[in-house]
């Protein structure tokens, strides 16, 4: 797409013409909006020294909704003109219908900015990200010989939105994101594991490309590579569990933030449903959802209906607190939107989602929680996961794992996953570390079929109560 062609908004659609369709489209209705997006991304793949993948896309769009109830009309079109916009506007509108609606209040604004504007595409040209993951693929083999496969990739985007709100308001966000991942396959008498690391969030690719953060990123693949070549199979049982900080909050986000959002509880259809004001968790445990964190990967100075993002508290002291909300599901619920209305895109409606959800620290020592393990499982990283948001239950795969017996770590485990269910697994919770650490801004979520980048994070916690799903009894 040209610079000709992908021009800003503003020299397409006149405001008062886009305005007067917008009010045309949201006569009778309480919410609503036109949202525009364009969004330019970038990816480069080396595979074991060669190129598998580059590619370049630019896309841009707009939806426009229209919101009574519990109803929504939508319609979104990648020809951004009023030609286009006013075909949106009946179709949205069929689900309004004729009665009287009265508007919600719009939005409040902010001067916040959480992240550059810059452009992450623009630091650097494409031979000297080509160069930088060959040095990677270089220097992995040279760390160690055991290496037989290295995939190195860089990614980068720049999405620009704007949202034109029935009273006349435009509000406008400009979301960069850059990211590195390393994946190593080592090779050890005929045995084959691997290892993966990667980072980033709403920043350049210049400091991802820094020698030495690629370098520490290769290291840690490695590392995990190496572990796994090591690892016994695991045992299978119920037992006690201690998971590790930072990325491991997975578990968090799958089997409680997901049961935290809106519009599963307005339905009724979360385990956390009707359970305001209860103890949802063991004392001790507080989760809070933050949208404001500068340069994290899930931050959002607004999010997709004009909300300025926030810092939520969701369970205080085990006790349930708050829900993420958008405007549609805050209202029916008699509250107000969180800043978590989210979607992919100009094609895509919004919902409830999570943007950077953890756990605050504990005042335990991490090294003085797992002494105080018996006999159990350290959890320290990992992969796939699958939820029921209905009752909570979860089973999550282990891509590093050990056996700990009378508080040693020993040795590491293969195959191991954990079983249990979200509100039980927050109850058991017996000791919550100091060592609070956010991932390191690699995570997307999906919903619904929709996928949004995401952080998240933990302590160190010891949990009880779980089922250890292994390959030996």
């Amino acid at each position: 797409m040209t610079d000709e062609v992908f021009r800003p908004f503003e020299t397409r659609l006149d405001d008062s013409e886009a305005l007067a369709v917008l009010r045309e489209a949201l006569a009778g209705a309480e919410d609503g909006e036109l949202f525009l997006e364009r969004k330019r991304s970038e990816s480069l793949v080396l595979d074991d020294g060669r190129i598998r993948q580059a590619s370049y896309d630019a896309t841009e769009g707009f939806g426009l909704r229209a919101v009574k109830g519990e109803v929504a009309g939508y319609a979104h079109s990648t020809d951004i003109s009023l030609a286009a916009l006013r075909r949106a506007s009946e179709t949205a509108r069929l689900a309004v219908g004729d009665g009287g609606g009265i508007l919600a209040a719009p939005p409040s604004g902010t001067n916040r900015h959480l992240y550059t504007d810059v452009d992450p595409l623009s630091g650097s040209d494409f031979a000297l990200r080509l160069d930088t993951l060959r040095e990677i693929d270089a220097f992995a083999r040279d760390q160690d010989p055991r290496v037989v496969q290295v995939t190195a990739s860089l990614a980068a985007s720049l999405q620009e939105i704007e949202i034109l709100r029935p009273e006349g308001t435009r509000l406008r966000d400009v979301r960069p994101m850059a990211r590195l991942n390393v994946a190593v396959i080592l090779d050890q008498d005929g045995r084959r594991e691997s290892g993966s690391a990667g980072g980033g969030g709403r920043i350049s690719l210049d400091g991802l490309m820094a020698r030495d953060n690629w370098q520490g990123v290769v290291r840690e693949a490695l590392r995990i590579a190496g572990v796994n070549l090591t690892a016994v199979a695991a045992p299978a049982g119920p037992m006690e569990v201690v998971v590790g900080p930072g990325w491991p909050g997975v578990l968090l986000h799958e089997a409680v933030g997901h049961g935290l959002e809106g519009d599963f509880n307005r339905k009724g259809v979360s385990a956390f449903s009707g359970r305001m004001g209860q103890q949802v968790a063991a004392r001790g445990v507080t989760v809070v959802d933050d949208g404001t964190l500068p340069d994290r990967r899930g931050s959002i100075t607004i999010d997709d209906e004009g909300t300025p993002s926030a810092r939520n508290v969701l369970i205080e002291d085990g006790i349930l607190v708050g829900y993420m909300q958008d405007r549609q599901n805050g209202r029916l619920m008699g509250g107000a939107s969180t800043g978590n209305g989210r979607r992919e895109g100009h094609a895509h409606i919004p919902m409830p989602r999570m943007t950077t959800t953890f756990m605050l620290p504990g005042g335990d020592d991490p090294a003085a929680i797992l002494a105080d393990l018996k006999d159990g499982i350290y959890a320290v990283g990992f992969g796939g996961g699958q939820v029921d948001i209905t009752n909570g239950k979860f089973v999550f795969n282990c891509t590093e794992a050990y056996r700990v017996r009378g508080g040693v770590v020993g040795e590491a485990l293969k195959g191991a996953t954990l079983i249990g269910d979200g509100p039980h697994a927050m109850s058991q919770i017996r000791a919550i570390g100091n060592d609070l650490q956010l991932d390191p801004g690699i995570g997307n979520c999906g919903k619904a079929g929709q996928w949004v980048p995401v952080g998240l994070g933990q302590p160190t916690l010891m949990l009880g109560g779980l089922t250890v799903g292994g390959s030996a009894a």
